[in-house]
């Protein structure tokens, strides 16, 4: 045994000889965890010894764990006395052998101990290294969901994690795949920024963010991005063919890029530069053919498409274009097998169904043209087609008798025997034949679609041609299985599976294949302690050993990093847990430091507290992670699920004022006060359109595109179901244009009105065309509702007191809580302007304007008057089951925060999410409570004001907080500057109430430990740190990239003049928390990058 290293109850323990671990194997493995998973080549022949003496050590422990369970069970027989609860096994030892199963690439085992890890251990989040190997293994079965939460809460725990350059890179390329871009090209800087070593090279993230640019619609930024890369020193063939490449294809298709001879001659030579440094791109032989047939060179064309085929890429679009070719050359029976080639390799491919049909349609056989056409409408319809057009006469021809009979004999072989014909021998070489050989063993209703992706989704790691290898560059083995497919515009794709394969988990047959857990993905394993009651003896040495390196005795992380950031929690790897052992504690409470002590300490004692902490880079939180709450228990019966919204009528001007009023809108989710304006007198027509356009006829208004539909209803795009996304694009104009058009909406719907009062009845068509399947997501049957296209004025800023001067002074004769600008509301003491929370918004609407569902911003409570002449209809639900509508949002693959979505009614019964549904008429004020999810539709022409107010209560300072938080471990940006309004709080307002006083000074000395901890850790660097005191109203600060609030301590540069200044405009603003962004920059900065400290509020209150 080794000496000092195992209890004395090791004794116990009939662990066999040759698997004891010596006192040098201890000492190795302490340092093997998952940080080293992809960087530890265990394949390689120089590893063997590393690799025996991984597997030496899983043999031990789970010997140990085998052992100790057996003797427990003797004991328990026995009928022993002998308290066993102190031999339970360290929950660590589950932790340890997940990591070392994780590099043995045993991903299975390594699932299943890292749930019993996270069953046992009620503080598993305090364990980064244990977050990361199990996002390691979620990213392994394409299980991205569960892989972007267990990341991110690496990076909020600790954000100064040694692999975070890994965690930002994967977070990327799983953004990236998923089609948010915004949120990859983020992580991707992030990663390229980060001065740790990575699994990718900088180059291949570069050209990660190029692409992204690129797939955005950024065609210059882009081609300056890949032009520079193709200038970097050492880029490899691989990197610089697909550089050349996409560059190609950018000159093909972007007209913004010069004149279309010029454009055509630039893609040509960058694809056969492209070519020559790798002649086995079969995609960039494609490109290649693209340019040849717009050239309208044939042969050209048909050798690059043969070429891409030979390059074993079976593409459905290189075979759709092979198709078109041969019909632009009247071969007609070429050009069917073609076809079908490419709707074999994928089903949803949109435009070789339409141009099979069109094929089929120029024959004469109307039969199958509409076959094809009704295949593709059943796809991912390309905007401005009119498939669905071609479907209406189709059918109509065919079902007239008349018409019918001039459909010509068969030239061409049917639908259904073309999908069985041979792959003629020309089209295709020896490796090409057998990759669609493969793809046609079914029969065209037997294989369940591919997923549908376009050209911009595509390239998720296009310098690697292994599709089984992800994050191949380098040599890493770092592997996600995907299928390869290829867009429309015949990019390479690996594409995520839909959600959990039934064959993408291990069949857990027997105990021996995973002898920890069952192991379950994504649903959480039922948390049984007792299971984990066995002595773990020896297992103590090795697991203690192999932690002490990653975390302290009371949860500290020590990675040589700067501190993370005060606060917040976050989820385990299922957000639908109702154990008990883990709810968080509520109210004010939650909010407070475990030690409850420190909120009677001073700033003083709060400075010698932390004095020579910060020379360790340490920052301690014990706060459990924000997760969204589990519905109140026990659920609501149904016939309460719809109850009565509450509501008061104002007669006199006395009872707006009144603290009765006050009181009854506080303690509602939602609160509807009528006749508030004839109670004040408020003169509302100074906010209706047509004054409006008098005093300001050119501002600016956000206009969001829709569809008119019934508030109750969402219909998807295609119109075939009802859905929770609510999509809409956005675009701008003025005040008077939209009026223009505000107005004659108004003017339409009355004609319409009075031509249906005399019989007259029109069929829903799009005005600029003929036919209403022009519109996308219109219903061409009779039977299914079609929808109007309307535009919805949103976000008006009325901020200006100039431009603005008689709205803003009507809306002072509001009570004191509903002000836009009060002593009694927390935002009026952020110190600046923050637009539509503590400024007037405004919102023009024709019937069907949609405002979708949300909390407000930081969960503040929001005012909203109806100015008329219409009505709105709202949907509200409280705050206790925004986790509820979170799990609903997630469930249909939308982005609570972010994404754009309307709830179901049916949903919410289903779920019982009690719901408030209710008019507001002209003159009614609603207010929305705090962190209250509501949606809004306007059920006629109408205008609204609104804007923000926080109460200073103890729930509101917590519901906003709470939200920082989840924000924070979101990656979403909190308008919001929680940590400066707190400040500005405690230096302003005498807070009378206990528990909001508490949650405040909780916050200031938090701040001021961190302030503390990261001054010592710059100086500990020898880094100058430069005072420069806040100027007046000077805004908040946030990290440029990652968006986290910045307080107090920013890092900037130095300006000509020789001043330190941190701006929006002229200066970067870095959190704190990305240890290697400050080393990277430091290293690389032209001029000499400057800490500044701004600490004139902290001293003004340090004895708060």
């Amino acid at each position: 045994m080794v000496s000092g290293g195992f209890p004395e109850d090791t004794k116990m323990q009939p662990v066999q000889e040759e698997s004891v671990l010596t006192a040098q194997e201890m000492s190795l493995l302490a340092e093997y965890d998952s940080r080293l998973y992809g960087f530890l080549q265990l394949n390689t022949v120089e590893a063997t010894l590393k690799k025996t003496l991984i597997s030496k050590a899983v043999q031990y422990l789970e010997k140990v764990l085998t052992d100790n369970r057996l003797f427990q069970e003797l004991e328990q027989k026995s009928k022993s006395s002998v308290d066993t609860a102190d031999k339970s096994v360290n929950p660590k030892t589950y932790c340890k052998l997940g990591h070392l199963h994780l590099l043995l690439e045993d991903y299975p085992k390594a699932l299943s101990a890292y749930q019993k890890f996270f069953n046992l251990e009620e503080e598993y989040w305090k364990d980064a290294p244990f977050l990361y190997g199990l996002g390691l293994v979620y990213f392994h079965y394409n299980a991205f969901q569960w892989a972007v939460k267990a990341f991110q809460q690496v990076l909020y725990v600790d954000p100064s994690f040694s692999r975070a350059s890994e965690v930002h890179l994967r977070l990327g390329i799983i953004f990236k795949i998923n089609n948010d871009l915004e949120s990859s090209l983020k992580h991707f800087q992030l990663a390229l920024i980060d001065s740790n070593t990575c699994s990718l090279s900088k180059i291949d993230i570069q050209f990660h963010v190029a692409h992204l640019h690129e797939v955005q619609g950024k065609y210059h930024r882009a081609k300056e991005l890949y032009e520079k890369l193709l200038q970097t020193p050492d880029v490899s063939n691989q990197v610089r063919a697909n550089t050349l490449r996409q560059l190609g294809w950018m000159y093909r298709t972007c007209e913004s890029l010069g004149p279309k001879m010029q454009r055509e001659a630039c893609a040509i030579s960058y694809l056969l530069k492209a070519i020559e440094a790798d002649p086995n791109s079969g995609q960039s032989w494609y490109f290649l053919g693209r340019c040849h047939s717009s050239a309208n060179k044939v042969h050209d064309a048909f050798v690059a498409y043969r070429h891409s085929i030979d390059k074993s890429e079976a593409s459905a679009d290189t075979w759709c274009s092979i198709g078109v070719l041969y019909q632009q050359q009247n071969q007609p029976m070429d050009a069917l097998q073609a076809y079908i080639c490419a709707v074999q390799l994928d089903k949803t491919h949109f435009a070789a169904w339409t141009d099979l049909g069109i094929l089929y349609e120029s024959c004469g056989q109307l039969k199958d043209s509409l076959t094809c056409y009704i295949n593709a409408s059943r796809c991912k319809v390309q905007i401005g087609s009119n498939i669905a057009a071609r479907v209406k006469v189709l059918e109509t021809q065919l079902a007239n008798p008349a018409l019918s009979n001039l459909q010509r004999p068969e030239t061409l072989p049917s639908i259904e025997k073309a999908w069985n014909l041979p792959i003629p021998a020309e089209l295709t070489s020896r490796q090409g034949n057998a990759n669609n050989i493969q793809q046609r063993g079914t029969g065209m209703n037997d294989v369940k679609p591919y997923m549908a992706q376009s050209y911009t989704q595509s390239l998720i790691h296009p310098t690697n041609t292994n599709a089984g290898n992800l994050l191949g560059a380098g040599g890493y083995m770092c592997s996600a299985k995907k299928r390869r497919v290829s867009g429309p515009g015949g990019s390479e794709q690996l594409l995520q599976p839909q959600f959990m394969e039934q064959n993408s988990f291990p069949q857990q047959n027997s105990a021996s294949n995973v002898p920890y857990s069952n192991t379950q993905l994504p649903q959480e394993p039922s948390r049984n302690t007792h299971a984990g009651n066995i002595s773990a003896g020896g297992a103590d040495a090795l697991t203690g050993a192999a932690f002490n390196g990653a975390t302290l005795g009371d949860g500290s992380t020590q990675m040589g990093a700067v501190p993370a950031s005060a606060g917040g929690a976050l989820m385990g790897p299922n957000i639908n847990n109702n154990n008990n052992s883990r709810k968080q504690k509520s109210g004010s409470l939650a909010l407070l430091p475990s030690d409850v002590a420190t909120l009677k300490m001073s700033a003083a004692q709060i400075m010698a507290a932390c004095k020579g902490l910060g020379k360790q880079g340490l920052f301690n939180t014990n706060m459990p992670p924000p997760r969204p709450p589990s519905p109140p228990f026990p659920p609501l019966p149904k016939e309460e699920l719809y109850p009565p919204t509450p509501s008061t009528y104002l007669e006199i001007k006395k009872d707006a004022f009144s603290v009765e009023l006050q009181k009854w809108v506080y303690s509602h989710p939602v609160a509807v006060v009528r006749g508030l304006a004839a109670a004040l007198k408020l003169d509302l027509g100074l906010f209706s359109t047509k004054s409006l356009v008098e005093a300001n006829a050119d501002h600016i208004v956000e206009v969001r595109t829709q569809y008119q539909q019934p508030s109750d209803e969402n219909w998807d795009t295609a119109g075939k179901c009802q859905v929770w996304p609510c999509d809409s694009s956005r675009s701008y104009t003025s005040i008077a244009k939209y009026a223009q058009y505000q107005a004659q909406s108004f003017q339409e719907s009355l004609k319409e009105e009075q031509e249906k009062a005399h019989g007259v009845y029109h069929h829903d068509t799009d005005s600029d065309s003929g036919s209403s399947a022009n519109i996308k997501g219109v219903k061409t049957k009779k039977d299914k509702p079609s929808f109007k296209v309307i535009k919805f004025g949103t976000n008006v800023d009325l901020s200006d007191e100039v431009k603005w001067r008689l709205q803003l002074q009507e809306l002072t004769k509001l009570p004191a809580m509903f002000r836009v600008v009060s002593a009694n509301n927390m935002l009026s003491h952020v110190g600046h302007s923050i637009l539509g929370m503590n400024t007037v918004q405004l919102y023009m609407k024709v019937p069907g304007s949609r405002t979708p569902g949300h909390q407000e911003n930081n969960n503040l409570c929001s005012v909203n008057i109806n100015i008329g002449p219409g009505d709105c209809e709202w949907f509200a639900t409280p705050v206790e089951y925004w986790g509820a509508m979170h799990q609903l949002c997630e469930k249909h693959k939308i982005n609570y925060l972010s994404g754009s979505w309307w709830p179901l009614l049916d949903d919410l019964y289903e779920n019982n999410i009690p719901l408030y549904r209710f008019i507001q008429r002209p003159g009614d004020l609603v207010w929305v409570g705090p962190g209250a999810v509501h949606w809004v539709q306007a059920i006629g022409w109408c205008n609204n004001i609104a804007w923000n107010v926080g109460p200073f209560t103890a729930e509101q300072y917590h519901l906003a907080l709470d939200r920082y938080e989840w924000n924070k471990l979101n990656a979403f940006k909190s308008i919001v500057p929680m940590i400066h309004l707190s400040w500005n709080l405690a230096r302003n307002v005498k807070i009378s109430e206990q528990n909001l006083f508490e949650m405040i000074k909780c916050t200031l000395l938090r701040t001021l430990k961190e302030s503390q901890i990261i001054l010592e850790y710059v100086e500990s660097l020898g880094k100058q740190v430069v005072y420069q005191q806040r100027e007046k109203n000077e805004i908040a600060h946030y990290c440029h990239i990652c968006e986290v609030e910045v307080f107090n301590i920013l890092f900037c540069r130095e300006q000509e003049n020789g001043k330190h200044q941190v701006s929006r405009s002229t200066n970067v603003t870095f959190s704190l928390s990305h240890k290697g962004v400050l080393f990277r920059l430091c290293k690389e900065a032209k001029s000499e990058p400057r800490w500044l400290h701004q600490s004139a509020t902290i001293s003004d209150v340090s004895d708060w």
